[in-house]
């Protein structure tokens, strides 16, 4: 009983032995064990697999000087690198060069490697049974002509004379010279160096330069725009730009299309512009009264288009009475005119402030004179006024230097009038003082009394003119 137990435990640890012998050699994949007679390990080969070849190398071979580099000099660290090549006929792939710079690479437009761009196939023989085969123009291959106009081809075909000659393609064109973009900035220049300038005939001699009678009617468009933008000055330059283009360059018919397509557009410039049909009814009532537009053009609205409440705005204006004078003022004092006829506009202000005694609306004329170097003269004429309404006889406590005081107390506060143009005004009323003693007996002591105000109020720092 004894032994035959023994005999299975010993059964069993060989076997188990065994077992383990397998496993590490399937583990190790090497027979490399301490097991001299091999008993229990599976028959196995040493031999390397071959290894698996990839799909894209059989169909894709690969050259030994595919990726080879080479030094440019000797004793040199710079190497030139040639990449991969990707040629069609031996990859099979599309060129990735063609892709990134173009028809045929960086900087090449054909496949010979010229940089010639064929556009209208030159290169190339025409049908004779084309439809459109004329043989005394195509039989030459540069008998083209260079446009930018729809009906360059009508004018061309009619027997029309080109408007113009490029003279560097050595061509006749039919049409006008720019796009419509390309005329507009050179326009909007040419507009916008008037208004340093205020030549009106260069704005001329551009325009015939520019050889684009088509897009004429763009130029009233855009001088009345940018004057929108701008401030009575440049208003008053483009109402007068406007009659000297008439009627050439521009022409009766230019000049109306070129308002129907202004107040077409009147929402967009709203927008921006919030006062912008008032702005273009005294641009269309002024247009009328330089007798630039016809008034018939008015008449002919109908009410039937974005823009007639300009147009009505520009009957009102034309319905006032004196209107001829008043349009020829309408864009204020500030419009550039003589220095008389700003003195005239600073009088006329400063009386209705003392009838009115309204600082914000006085304020608002001052604004609008557009001449802060003028200034002084405003001072000097509204002290001045100001003594001849107290009379010869002078009382204590003057009203009209009190509210004179206040008016330009309130405009240095306010940043409109400053106190340099106050001192300065101050300074000229002292000089011509004597000359004021023959109208005004009490004008030494009243303007001792306007100093004294001003230096209370904080808006004059001048010594005082007895010290």
């Amino acid at each position: 009983m004894y032994h035959s137990n023994r005999v299975r435990s010993g059964r069993s640890s060989r076997a188990l032995q065994s077992s383990k012998l397998v496993n590490n050699a399937s583990n190790k994949k090497v027979g490399k064990v301490h097991n001299p007679s091999g008993q229990g390990v599976a028959a196995f080969t040493a031999k390397k697999k071959p290894e698996k070849t990839t799909t894209d190398n059989a169909h894709h071979p690969q050259k030994q000087n595919d990726h080879q580099t080479r030094k440019i000099e000797e004793g040199s660290a710079r190497r030139n690198i040639t990449r991969k090549k990707t040629d069609s006929a031996t990859t099979g792939h599309y060129d990735s060069r063609n892709k990134k710079h173009g028809g045929a690479g960086k900087g090449k437009w054909v496949k010979d490697g010229s940089d010639h761009l064929n556009i209208l196939g030159m290169d190339e023989p025409l049908d004779e049974n084309d439809p459109l085969y004329v043989a005394e123009e195509d039989a030459d291959p540069s008998s083209f002509i260079l446009s930018s106009h729809e009906t360059a081809d009508e004018l061309r075909h009619s027997g029309a004379e080109p408007s113009a000659y490029d003279a560097s393609n050595d061509k006749a064109v039919y049409g006008p010279m720019l796009t419509c973009a390309e005329f507009k900035i050179r326009v909007s220049d040419a507009v916008r160096e008037y208004f340093d300038s205020s030549d009106a005939d260069e704005v001329v001699r551009c325009i015939d330069e520019m050889k684009c009678r088509e897009y004429h009617p763009e130029v009233v468009k855009r001088a009345i725009s940018l004057g929108l933008d701008a401030g009575p000055r440049e208003r008053e330059l483009v109402s007068r730009l406007l009659a000297c283009l008439h009627p050439n360059p521009l022409s009766d018919d230019c000049l109306e299309l070129g308002f129907e397509v202004l107040l077409d557009s009147i929402d967009d410039l709203v927008i921006d512009i919030p006062d912008a049909k008032a702005m273009v009814g005294s641009f269309l009532a002024r247009a009328v009264v330089d007798e630039v537009v016809a008034p018939a053009f008015l008449s002919n609205r109908n009410n039937s288009h974005p823009g007639d409440c300009v147009v009505e705005k520009a009957v009102q204006l034309l319905s006032r009475e004196h209107c001829t004078a008043r349009l020829e003022k309408v864009w204020g004092p500030g419009d550039g005119r003589p220095v008389s006829e700003l003195k005239n506009a600073m009088d006329q202000l400063l009386k209705e402030y003392l009838l009115s005694r309204e600082l914000d609306e006085a304020a608002s004329c001052v604004r609008e004179l557009k001449a802060k170097h003028f200034h002084h003269e405003l001072v000097k004429r509204g002290v001045k006024i100001a003594m001849e309404e107290d009379g010869r006889d002078h009382a204590s406590k003057s009203s009209s230097l009190d509210a004179m005081a206040a008016l330009f107390k309130f405009l240095v506060q306010n940043s409109i009038v400053s106190e340099f143009q106050v001192a300065k005004g101050v300074q000229r009323l002292e000089k011509i003082l004597p000359d004021l003693k023959l109208d005004v007996p009490a004008a030494p002591s009243m303007l001792d009394e306007f100093e004294t105000l001003a230096r209370e109020q904080g808006f004059l720092h001048i010594p005082s003119r007895k010290a």
